[in-house]
């Protein structure tokens, strides 16, 4: 096992360093890099999706290649433009509801993005659940319209019965993460009729193959997101995007670009090109795994939280 720190290039879900720890099997490598707010139950998920790509490995993909978006953190008009810009993406998802955000910051934001894109191009927002109810409905409003449209809105609200209210009350697709990716039973986003569209991540929802069940009983358009991971975790998630029967959508899978730095060699990270990232029959090789090893006391922060929850399986 090897434990690495990555800078980040930009703030984002509020840390700067992203950490994990990866993996070796008989088919390749995995990650295991529950953020700090999922407890040793909850990175159950994480673990078994690690273990899936180092020992099993991962079913026959249906595509070469999956379209993906740019994401865009909380950062500024300008900063937002270069980052479209820079991406080759023809979709971009804005972070919006950041804590702290002055008024009028997401408008701006987004609009900045809509100019970088063009009327063509499909701008979706996420909110990570911080608005309560008519707050969130105000603000799709107020946001879609400095948007120029929105493709749609990723969980407005923390709950599903807000969630359920939201889409309700606006004209905009919603789209639910958390209320799957952290739900003891993914399936009541749908028997409430809280969603449009699901969002699945591999690493919580326990693996590639898990993730694909959860998108046949959803019965729901799907776009496969990451969860920060290194090229190494990413790979997991052009996996499963590779592997779904239908992909209606961008997937947010682009976000190597966050980090500056990764646990693998130039070449081989997983940076989209001309918008999209080939589908990798397993992860690439860490090979700068010493390069960007954690720090002594992270290292055995990670290998005590790996320990632990391996004893709860």
């Amino acid at each position: 096992m090897h434990v690495y720190a990555l800078g980040m290039t930009t703030r984002f879900r509020g840390i700067t360093v992203r950490e994990g720890l990866l993996l070796h099997g008989p088919a390749g490598w995995g990650e295991f890099c529950p953020f700090p707010e999922y407890d040793d139950r909850e990175a159950l998920g994480w673990l078994a999706a690690a273990r899936e790509a180092a020992e099993d490995g991962w079913p026959e993909p249906v595509r070469d290649r999956v379209p993906v978006n740019c994401t865009v953190p909380a950062v500024g008009p300008e900063h937002a433009q270069r980052i479209v810009r820079a991406s080759g993406a023809t979709t971009a998802k804005v972070k919006v509801a950041e804590p702290g955000t002055p008024a009028g910051a997401d408008e701006e934001r987004v609009a900045a993005v809509r100019d970088a894109l063009g009327p063509s191009g499909l701008v979706r927002v996420d909110a990570n659940g911080a608005w309560p109810v008519d707050e969130a409905i105000a603000a799709i409003r107020r946001i879609g319209r400095a948007a120029g449209g929105l493709e749609y809105v990723e969980q407005p609200c923390a709950t599903v019965e807000e969630l359920a209210a939201v889409r309700r009350a606006v004209d905009v697709p919603i789209a639910a993460d958390e209320s799957v990716r952290r739900a003891e039973d993914p399936m009541r986003v749908v028997r409430a009729g809280a969603a449009d569209i699901v969002v699945l991540k591999v690493a919580p929802l326990g693996g590639v193959r898990r993730a694909l069940r959860i998108a046949q009983e959803c019965g729901l358009p799907v776009v496969v997101s990451s969860a920060v991971e290194s090229s190494v975790g990413l790979a997991a998630g052009l996996a499963l995007a590779g592997a779904l029967p239908e992909l209606h959508h961008a997937c947010g899978l682009g976000t190597a670009s966050l980090l500056a730095e990764d646990v693998v060699a130039d070449a081989d990270r997983l940076l989209p090109a001309d918008g999209t990232l080939p589908v990798p029959r397993r992860a690439p090789e860490p090979v700068r795994r010493a390069d960007v090893a954690a720090p002594p006391e992270r290292d055995a922060w990670w290998r005590a939280r790996y320990a632990r929850v391996a004893a709860l399986r």
